[in-house]
């Protein structure tokens, strides 16, 4: 009769399957965690209020009066809201608040 095969584990094998079982953990826990931050972070820019420090907020007073749409968004220079609304037609006459 034959022997029987036996599988013998010693301490690198216990090593490598460690070793590969923290990778598999880590890689699906960074996977679940980009899911939860971005499911989070889905909300629409009008409910963020983004603090950059005083730039916005003298943004936010110096053009408290003009209409709602044409606004500096939070977290958006001058210059590149004024390009952003020369764009559309709807917003254009936006640009004669701004010199």
């Amino acid at each position: 009769m034959g022997e029987k095969d036996t599988i013998h584990i010693n301490g690198k094998v216990i090593a490598v399957i460690i070793i590969l079982l923290l990778l598999i953990v880590s890689t699906f826990g960074m996977f679940f965690l980009g899911k939860m931050t971005s499911a989070s972070s889905s909300k629409p820019a009008t409910e963020y209020k983004e603090t950059s420090g005083l730039a916005n907020t003298q943004i936010d007073t110096e053009y408290a009066d003009l209409p709602k749409k044409c606004r500096v968004p939070a977290g958006q220079d001058v210059n590149s809201w004024k390009e952003h609304l020369g764009h559309h037609a709807e917003t254009r006459d936006c640009l004669k608040y701004f010199d």
